[in-house]
């Protein structure tokens, strides 16, 4: 005989498995009580001549088809089916500590080569009279990629009124910047382009290394090769315009003549260049930020939309009245969205096309206990 009371307690299981229980004698009442797949409640009705029989699933399952998308969708299915879970609101909370504490990093040392390009004169500053345009606020919470688009559109009067204008889009890690910028080019496509300074970095990189190859035996040697005049004749050989009917950039100098998209994965991700690239980053941010406010304008005088996603601390030395920074109310958010993109990658990666519903829940399973097992 098996008590009511014990029927209706929370057992934990990997999976629904049939098994019989003993009837109540004299009795043909039906409990039910909460089991778990995976880490997903199910309510079951249990009849007492036979096995379990699962009636009622109160925490949605993720799909193949959610999970393979990799998408925003994607995330919030995940962050939706593991809440309550408390394996993900540890993993949820230790993202979110991270992430603050890695943007507030990034921020710091990025004023910092900020503040060297102002000291040297290549930037304005506050005592320059020097004030960015003021930067439009939009809570991401609870909206759709999309309905961020439209809200953006919006404020600069449509699709049409974006022509030859320059967005800048700023925000915190986790607001969704980048999946914002990706919607922004579908809605203005095809006059559109974006704007990224990693590539510029890279470019004055490879030069500084190139300078070191000619001038110090190919040691790199930051105090030797980054002068403020080694900076300035290294961004000189740098050109943006249109080549073969695109906007580029092209390197000519310290013999290299070449297009930054012909050499972006080889040259300027080699070993050298990837190691010397923090430091070379830190000492020419004035330098790279005035390029890249001016390949924007260049662009936008062509009637092109730019979009320009970046740091407040950079970009705000690049010119334009649409600025927007995309925040969180919540800002466990951040993490929720960023453990369950980790979470969507791992779990994807260990299942096929031809996956069960089970084999994506253990999947999801297995991807979070094992993401909480590092963090331990």
């Amino acid at each position: 005989r098996i008590s009511t009371s014990l029927l209706r307690r929370t057992l934990q299981v990997s999976a629904v498995s049939s098994f019989t229980c003993l009837p109540f004698s004299g009795s043909n009442a039906v409990p039910s009580f909460p089991t778990f797949v995976g880490r997903r409640r199910l309510d079951h009705t249990f009849n007492f001549s036979s096995s379990i029989v699962p009636f009622a699933a109160t925490m949605k399952s993720i799909s193949y088809a959610d999970l393979s998308a990799q998408n925003s969708s994607t995330s919030s299915a995940i962050i939706s089916a593991l809440a309550s879970d408390p394996s993900f609101v540890s993993l949820s909370t230790h993202e979110t500590t991270a992430t603050l504490r890695r943007d507030a990093e990034d921020a710091a040392k990025l004023q910092v080569g900020i503040d060297v390009a102002v000291a040297r004169g290549v930037l304005p500053g506050p005592d320059d009279g020097f004030v960015p345009e003021p930067y439009a606020k939009i809570d991401v919470a609870g909206k759709t990629p999309g309905a961020v688009v439209d809200e953006i559109l919006a404020a600069m009067g449509g699709v049409s009124a974006a022509a030859g204008k320059v967005v800048v889009i700023c925000g915190l890690s986790g607001t969704g910047k980048g999946t914002t910028c990706a919607k922004l080019m579908e809605a203005l496509a095809p006059n559109v382009s974006s704007w990224s300074n990693g590539n510029v970095f890279r470019s004055v990189t490879m030069l500084a290394c190139r300078w070191c190859d000619e001038n110090n035996g190919g040691v790199f040697n930051a105090d030797k090769v980054l002068t403020k005049e080694n900076i300035a004749s290294f961004v000189g050989m740098l050109e943006f315009g249109k080549f073969n009917g695109k906007f580029d950039i092209r390197i000519r100098g310290l013999g290299v003549d070449a297009l930054v998209s012909s050499i972006q994965n080889t040259d300027l991700k080699s070993p050298a260049v990837s190691s010397a690239i923090p430091t070379v980053a830190g000492a020419t941010q004035g330098e790279v930020v005035l390029f890249a406010g001016a390949a924007c304008a260049t662009m936008g005088d062509a009637g092109t939309a730019v979009l320009l996603e970046g740091r407040e601390e950079t970009v705000n030395y690049v010119r334009s009245p649409h600025r927007f920074v995309l925040m969180l109310s919540d800002e466990s958010l951040i993490g929720k969205r960023r453990a369950a993109q980790r979470i969507a990658a791992v779990a994807l990666a260990s299942v096929g096309e031809e996956a069960s519903q089970e084999d994506v829940d253990r999947a999801i399973d297995g991807a979070l206990e094992g993401m909480v097992a590092e963090i331990q």
